[in-house]
């Protein structure tokens, strides 16, 4: 138990050293950076791998993935994202995205509200374009999924309807180009998940 809690808590430094870069996707060495050619993959890669985004992928049933704990209040926050890029970040929900320079040709102002229950977001304005990838990385630390070996592939996937219940198997719209970053003390347990999008809506965090 006490080699346990010693391994994960080494797990815990290093993932916030692992995560930092994953957050900055033009940095050396940065393991989140995602092929933009996994767009065309059919998608059925491992959840260590990239897994591409999906013209059609309506048929998919997929579950989304639980917080550690729910969430009482409203979490979300509201940040003017300029030409020149920026970050947007929810420190409770380990949430991270990270705009490029040239993402947008004009400010723009940006809402990220969390869902209560699941590890999913709506992003507002609904429909914004952009012109360069975002992207988007999830630490799983405040996730069910921490601290056990992964089961099943992940993905960062699309709700077109907002009123879509999250409960259960989800039906999504379309697969991002996705990675699975795990711990360096073991290539089973996941440290984050990370996910590439082209515009706004509502994302989930699913298992396969």
């Amino acid at each position: 138990m006490i080699r346990s809690r010693l391994l994960r808590s080494v797990s815990l430094v290093l993932s916030v050293v692992l995560l930092a870069s994953c957050a900055d996707p033009a940095g050396p060495g940065s393991s989140s950076q995602i092929d933009p050619a996994a767009r065309q993959s059919d998608g059925s890669g491992g959840g260590s791998g990239s897994s591409g985004s999906l013209s059609d992928a309506t048929k998919l049933q997929l579950r989304a993935v639980w917080w550690e704990k729910d969430y009482n209040d409203v979490i979300k926050v509201v940040k003017t994202i300029g030409p020149s890029g920026g970050t947007i970040s929810i420190p409770e929900t380990g949430l991270t995205m990270s705009f490029p320079a040239g993402a947008v040709s004009a400010p723009i102002t940006v809402t990220v509200t969390a869902d209560r229950d699941y590890v999913a977001y709506k992003m507002e304005p609904t429909g914004a374009q952009f012109a360069k990838d975002v992207t988007v990385t999830q630490s799983l630390r405040t996730t069910s999924l921490y601290g056990e070996p992964l089961r099943t592939s992940l993905y960062g996937a699309y709700i077109a309807d907002d009123n879509v219940s999250l409960s259960g198997n989800v039906p999504v719209l379309e697969l991002e180009p996705s990675k699975t970053i795990f711990s360096p003390l073991s290539a089973l347990l996941p440290e984050a998940e990370v996910w590439v999008i082209r515009h706004f809506s509502r994302y989930m965090l699913a298992s396969g």
